[in-house]
């Protein structure tokens, strides 16, 4: 059954776009034509999880498949969660707006060890039981994780999932669709059929495992995997092409993946090990996806994602033949990822131009040794010279990402952070009469299942500690910025990632009393002592103290602790390595709860490449050096696919933009349904994405950001609806009018219509310079009825009125008094058709001049509600149209 949102989705609601489920790229399958339906849900609010890549490229595939069907959901923000229990609403789809508890499958991907906190809460307002337990024997859609941190460790969360899906989806989601469809059709019951989709290579079914006394996890039964296999997949980046939300969202941009996987062997990276083998898609591929995606979303921003862009040796290539290729559209290129020893002249041409957008690099450690030990790959004169590259192509801030709490790390090797960024600076004055400024971002080592360094453990006061060395030492050094990770979380999300199923308990508690939502962001307090009380009832502040004081043996009972490693305060280093050894030896052979997830990584490896760190040796990438012998390369999960890198094309220079003005357009529409529910700002957005996928030559303005001259003349207040908006374009290049028309209305909603277009002289004026009134419709609400009479005797004390005032608070802050009535031409009731009615249907005509004279709705009521003493409130509002000054131009 669809459930009616119309008045759940409102105005009222904080960005109301977010929840409407018709944007550009979503799919709108018929309900009935599918045999196997799923709702795919990125639990963090949309603007997160729409833009998530993952998200995008699953809910494409399986909408791709004839029998199966994909809907989407997010984590409703506070008020709309609030008022979704405040009247008994479910969470719903987006495209269907069904209840997600008819879908067959309900998906959520856990991409941060404290995220299931929003999965508990989405549960929650579908009324969806948190345990596979509770819903054994329940008619509820089968509940699934996925993502990076399910794929790690999901022993903390195996009791709210009926299976968890290990590694890469794109072949793995498709294959549980048929399985599920079948077994419907032969009216399986749950048990048989997860017993079934455990038979699927990389489909984990926790309630068939149990856990043992040492921690460690067996099969309960023997017609199941003793491990389960992680899923490899090759990207496909036609999948990347996909929604256009209305809404800004965190990244507001097309993404292509250009290389899956990372064989750097970072020691504290478990991307880069979880995602093994290294699979370079082919440029061919890339260049064509990028353009046919920027054709079809109408993005003016792109981004080629990999773990480490400046790996996919094609890199410069790809980058230059798409700027070549898109140079007169305005387009930029991000890069989020790279790696500032592969920094040069080529890829500061990809990612430079009139657009220069920001430059991050992770050099992780200060020093030399810090490097080895981690297996950066990394030395002091990469890194200058990655710098100093930047610096001569006109880069005079950079931002840098380094890590404290490293295994073996010393004080001096914090200090090195400091000195690192002076050295740096020193070296680059000659390079620029600009100083260099470096933004940097100090985060707390984490420890993380699957990586050499998954033995060793953190400490809240040495993160302490440390970072007040940091401060002290950043303090007189000039034009550096630095930000530091709350250290409280750190410890909570070692916990939690290297914990097992006793947690499930842990993780339910910390969300009834309050952790997740917008707590992160809000009130990181409320969170952090939320999970301190869980923890606590739940009885293992024990385990948690070993945890945040930096005790290495986290995984046994508090009865078996071996000796603990002092902090490391500068001590003797080859003490301090002899203890850290000791320790690790103690501990390796130990198992772990997530010894059962077979990712291909060889545990004996992780060890051995662990006291290769202590010996601060370093290993090669295996992509481009010699095999390090890991394990992944197999028949189950492939081989490294490095791509021959093509010629590097002539760069044919940035984007100019033409400012020239051939012609001037003038277009009269409208704001229908769910499009009043989309912001001015969103409109503005939308309309240049429209412009653009419709290819109409618009005309920009100069300067350093040029923008496409398109001019909406009067922003409508959000929720409201409307007959006669106005729009003004300027193109470099004439258009026939009637194609003009044509192309634009293909590219936008249907609830945006086009009522009337016109060519206008050159020389005149922007609609926005002369707009002089505008007429509304209103539906106006009392707390009482009266009769039709006394409406049009209030109405006419309006009218008669010379004088209404309001006072008003200019954006400084400074208070004036307005009189509103000045602003008022005509008003009058639509419909006397009535006795009494406690609602009435108001026409007005009023000021729409930007001098600080426009006469809204709100005014209006203020005024009617001044002359008869009751309170009213307006239920509804629309533009009828905006009248332009009759201006004769030349």
């Amino acid at each position: 059954m669809v459930i009616a949102t119309d008045k759940l989705i409102t105005p009222e609601i904080f960005k109301p776009a977010r929840y409407l489920g018709n944007e550009l790229g979503a799919k709108h399958k018929e309900w009935q034509s599918a045999e196997v339906r799923w709702v795919l849900t990125y639990p963090e609010i949309y603007e997160v999880g729409a833009s998530n890549l993952g998200h995008i490229i699953l809910y494409n595939i399986i909408n791709d498949q004839p029998t199966q069907l994909c809907d989407r959901s997010y984590l409703p923000a506070p008020d709309l969660a609030k008022k979704m229990r405040d009247t008994n609403t479910p969470l719903f789809a987006l495209e269907s707006k069904r209840d997600v508890k008819e879908f067959d499958i309900l998906g959520f991907s856990l991409s941060y060890e404290l995220g299931a906190t929003n999965i508990l809460e989405m549960l929650s307002l579908a009324d969806i039981p948190f345990t596979w337990q509770e819903r054994k024997d329940r008619d509820y859609p089968l509940i699934f994780a996925g993502g990076q941190t399910a794929t790690s460790n999901p022993e903390p969360y195996a009791d709210f999932f009926d299976f968890v899906a290990l590694g890469d989806g794109e072949e793995l989601l498709p294959e549980i669709g048929l399985v599920i469809e079948k077994g419907k059709k032969e009216g399986l019951t749950k048990t048989q059929l997860l017993w079934n989709l455990a038979q699927v290579p990389g489909v984990y079914v926790p309630q068939f495992y149990d856990m043992q006394e040492d921690g460690s996890v067996k099969a309960n039964r023997e017609d199941v995997p003793e491990r389960i296999l992680r899923r490899v997949a090759t990207p496909i980046p036609a999948y990347s092409i996909g929604l256009v939300p209305y809404v800004q969202t965190v990244h507001d941009r097309l993404t292509i993946e250009i290389r899956r996987g990372c064989t750097r062997g970072c020691r504290f990276c478990q991307p880069g090990m979880l995602t093994r083998p290294a699979r370079d898609v082919e440029p061919k591929e890339v260049v064509e996806s990028i353009v046919e995606g920027m054709k079809q979303t109408g993005f003016n921003e792109f981004s080629l994602l990999s773990l480490s862009c400046s790996d996919y040796l094609s890199l410069p290539a790809v980058g230059i033949e798409i700027k070549n290729r898109l140079k007169d559209e305005n387009i930029s290129l991000s890069l989020p990822s790279q790696r500032v020893d592969r920094f040069d002249e080529n890829i500061a041409n990809i990612i430079g131009g009139t657009r220069k957008g920001g430059l991050t690099f992770a050099p992780e450690a200060g020093t030399q040794r810090m490097r080895n030990i981690i297996n950066k790959g990394l030395t002091n004169e990469e890194l200058l010279r990655g710098i100093q590259t930047a610096v001569k192509e006109g880069w005079n801030q950079i931002k840098l990402y380094f890590m404290i709490g490293l295994p073996g790390e010393t004080d001096e090797d914090v200090i090195g952070i400091v000195e690192t960024i002076k050295w740096l600076r020193q070296e680059c004055r000659h390079l620029s009469n600009k100083r260099l400024n470096f933004n940097i971002t100090i985060s707390n080592f984490t420890p993380k299942p699957h990586t050499p360094f998954q033995w060793h453990s953190v400490s809240t006061s040495e993160f302490l500690r440390k970072r007040n060395i940091l401060r002290d030492e950043f303090y007189p050094v000039k034009g550096v910025k630095v930000n530091y990770t709350d250290v409280r979380i750190s410890a909570i999300e070692d916990f939690v990632g290297r914990g097992d199923r006793r947690l499930a308990p842990v993780v339910r508690r910390a969300w009834e009393l309050g952790a997740g939502m917008d707590s992160w962001w809000e009130n990181i307090d409320k969170a952090y002592k939320a999970w301190q009380q869980a923890i606590d009832e739940a009885g293992l502040t024990w385990k948690y103290r070993q945890v945040e004081n930096g005790e290495w043996n986290v995984f046994e009972k508090a009865e078996d602790k071996p000796p603990s490693i002092p902090p490391q305060n500068g001590g003797s280093l080859e003490t301090h390595n002899q203890l850290l050894t000791i320790n690790y030896q103690l501990l390796t052979n130990k198992p772990l709860p997530w010894d059962h997830l077979d990712t291909g990584i060889d545990k004996n490896w992780l060890k051995n490449d662990l006291e290769k760190a202590l010996q601060e040796a370093t290993v090669p990438d295996c992509a481009f050096d010699g095999c390090s012998h890991c394990g992944v390369c197999s028949p189950d999960f492939g081989h490294n696919i490095v791509v021959t890198p093509p010629p590097i094309p002539d760069y044919v220079g940035d984007f100019k933009p033409n400012q020239e003005k051939a012609q001037k357009i003038r277009v009269w529409f409208g704001k229908h349904g769910d499009m009043a529910l989309v912001s001015h700002l969103d409109l503005v957005r939308l309309f240049d994405r429209a412009i653009r996928r419709a290819s109409i030559p618009i005309s920009y303005t100069g300067g350093f950001h040029p923008g496409p001259k398109i001019s909406i003349a009067l922003a409508l207040s959000l929720g409201m609806t409307s007959n006669g908006e106005i729009v003004d374009f300027e193109n470099h290049t004439y258009m026939d009018i009637n194609e003009f028309t044509e192309k634009l209305k293909a590219q936008l909603p249907p609830e945006l219509p086009i009522f009337k277009v016109e060519e206008l002289p050159l020389k005149s004026p922007k609609a926005t310079q002369i707009l002089d009134t505008a007429e509304y419709v209103i539906t106006i609400s009392a707390d009482n009825k009266f009769s039709v009479t006394q409406w049009q005797n209030w109405l006419n004390q309006v009218q008669n009125s010379s004088e209404i005032i309001m006072e008003k608070t200019a954006k400084t802050g400074k208070k004036k008094m307005v009189n509103l009535r000045e602003n008022l031409d005509k008003i009058s009731l639509i419909d006397d058709n009535f006795q009494e009615s406690d609602t009435v249907t108001i026409n007005y005509l009023g000021s729409a001049k930007n001098d600080g004279s426009l006469l809204t709705p709100d005014q209006v009521c203020f005024m009617l509600e001044q002359i008869s003493g009751e309170n009213l409130s307006i239920i509804k509002a629309h533009r009828e149209g905006i009248i332009l000054a009759d201006i004769i131009t030349q």
